[in-house]
């Protein structure tokens, strides 16, 4: 019954607001507030108010403490609507009164300063200073003693007997103050269209503010809603609100020739906010907010898919790793090339050879989605064997480790490429620091280790052909968006310059590794399993002595021609 009283009244107070906005709004030229102002409009709005003031007292507002919040309960309709209604409350008044008449005479009686209280337990109480009584006792007409620093809350037996009085007075007035409430609850249901209406306006204009109050207060910009996910010196909207230090913004891009990305790097170096930094802006652009940026471009995506948690869940009775299978299930069930995802620290649950070899398989998948994926690991061979597929790109959280001061320094820079340090273990050793002798056998090892794996990388005949048909399918997306762009004339015939500039060194480069992977490994078998990821690659001589390379599907088959300033292509 109080609930329902307390409901009228925070009502009360918010028919009673909805004015000032009105007029706030007035001369508002955007559509959309124009809107909000007519649901707001007085004439919608009186009719509620009326029916309202008819039953509650005017000066009635919502309380929270518990005394005054039974007051409220006790005086809010009005005087007159209920003749049973005013003599209850004339009880509940003469009970109260009796109360302050009663402690005002214990006081008097016992010579000590005496001070009421109330909580909804025990209701009225006294409350005296321990220093009051010095080397005096309590009286015993004073029961239920507690002491709390340096004070002694008590109450009596007449008081007691007084706080019964005003509790059924109190019930009493409740009883029939609701009969009245209901009354008016139900006149008011007439009106329940109107105030939803008048809620969800001023739920929209109070989202709209926020956004205003963010964007002029930060640094913000305004996304534009393109094809390409390009966003420079991006930020993590919640973490660049709590941490005291000034966050560190990081540029993001993805387009299908870039749109599976692999982020290596230390542990607290920063993958985890660096990808929920890009699914944070994403949403944020498709509600319409301006995003933590320099500059932000966006493309509309119809999902949005996060694997980010580490808890067991204890309730459904499953580990951590059975956690991160179910999620990743979901996500290769219901992902689609209009979805963007991030995965972090996929198959920690797990053995290091089995999680990396289901983050593997379970990437591979990803990446034939076409979805924009951010894929965190501590897998340094996840990277080096996705790296090689068209569509992906490998980054990393930059670290500055510096033997000769004793620390590692977090950047928290994104950088291209895998982490350059394959073993953070023993740079930290390094720091500590270890013998020199055991440091130097560890390095040693190392690089033993790592140049074995190079060397059987290098030689592979179905490596090299992946990353010339990877550098092709890559000068084919920057022709196509140049084709759509904006660069003309002299511009335009710079850029492809650079271009055919900067292809001939890289294809150069491949070529060169392969040679001399072929020198040192010996011979290779030319023909490859049509399993792999180029199904066949063709000596077809093109005018820079490359070779044309065709996939799996038929359409996917690039030429050069000369100069390499053209394709011709099917689509990807």
């Amino acid at each position: 019954m109080e609930q329902a009283i307390n409901h009228v009244i925070m009502l009360k107070q918010f028919v009673i607001s909805i004015r000032p906005i009105y007029e706030a709004l007035t001369g508002a030229r955007s559509a959309m507030l124009c809107e909000i102002q007519a649901f707001c409009h007085p004439d919608l709005i009186d009719p509620v108010q009326g029916l309202i003031d008819s039953v509650i007292n005017e000066d009635t507002v919502f309380a929270k403490r518990p005394l005054d919040l039974r007051n409220q309960h006790t005086y809010a309709v009005k005087a007159g609507v209920s003749g049973l209604l005013d003599v209850a409350r004339q009880a509940y008044r003469e009970a109260t009164e009796d109360v302050y008449q009663l402690i005002n005479e214990l006081g008097e009686s016992h010579g000590l300063s005496l001070t009421i209280k109330f909580d909804p337990a025990r209701q009225f109480y006294i409350q005296l200073s321990a220093a009051d009584l010095e080397d005096r006792v309590l009286p015993p007409v004073f029961t239920n003693v507690h002491k709390k620093r340096g004070t002694i809350e008590c109450q009596t037996i007449d008081l007691m007997k007084r706080n019964q009085k005003i509790v059924d007075a109190h019930n009493e007035v409740v009883c029939l103050s609701n009969r009245s409430i209901q009354d008016l609850i139900v006149e008011i249901r007439g009106y329940v269209a109107t105030l939803y209406r008048v809620g969800e306006s001023i739920a929209m204009l109070d989202m709209i503010s926020a956004f205003a109050h963010l964007v002029t207060s930060q640094e913000y910009t305004r996304p534009a809603l393109t094809s390409t996910l390009a966003i420079k010196a991006g930020r993590h909207p919640i973490r660049e609100s709590m941490q005291p230090s000034k966050f560190v913004p990081n540029d993001f891009y993805a387009t299908q020739q870039k749109r599976f990305q692999v982020i290596t790097g230390c542990n607290m170096s920063g993958k985890s906010t660096y990808i929920r930094a890009v699914a944070l802006m994403a949403v944020m652009t498709q509600i319409g907010m301006f995003v933590p940026a320099q500059y932000a471009s966006m493309p509309i995506r119809r999902q949005l898919f996060a694997r980010v948690s580490l808890d067991d869940s204890i309730e459904a009775n499953v580990s951590t790793f059975a956690a991160e299978m179910r999620e990743a299930a979901f996500i290769l069930r219901n992902i689609s090339k209009d979805s963007i995802a991030i995965i972090d620290e996929l198959g920690r649950g797990t053995s290091t050879r089995d999680g990396l070899a289901i983050a593997l398989a379970i990437a591979e998948a990803l990446v034939d989605s076409r979805a924009f994926i951010w894929f965190a690991t501590h897998f340094r061979e996840l990277a080096k064997i996705m790296g090689e597929r068209s569509g992906v790109v490998n980054l990393h959280l930059a670290v500055d480790t510096k033997v000769e001061d004793g620390m590692m320094n977090m950047l928290y820079k994104i950088a291209e490429g895998p982490v350059g340090e394959q073993h953070y273990g023993l740079a930290l050793a390094r720091v500590v620091p270890l013998p020199s002798k055991v440091l130097e056998r560890a390095g040693e090892v190392s690089t033993k280790l790592k140049q074995r794996l190079q060397s059987q990388e290098t030689a592979s005949a179905t490596v090299v052909r992946e990353r010339r048909r990877r550098l092709l399918l890559t000068l084919k997306e920057h022709l196509v968006q140049a084709q759509s762009g904006a660069m003309e004339g002299r511009t335009l015939g710079n850029w492809l310059k650079e271009l055919q500039r900067e292809f001939v060194i890289r294809m150069s480069a491949i070529d060169a590794a392969a040679t001399e992977a072929e020198v040192v490994a010996g011979s290779e078998d030319e023909h490859v399993d049509e399993s792999g990821p180029i199904a066949s690659c063709k000596d077809t001589p093109v005018a820079t002595g490359h070779k044309a390379c065709t996939g799996k599907d038929p359409d996917d088959t690039i030429a050069i021609s000369s100069g390499h300033s053209s394709t011709t292509a099917g689509s990807e």
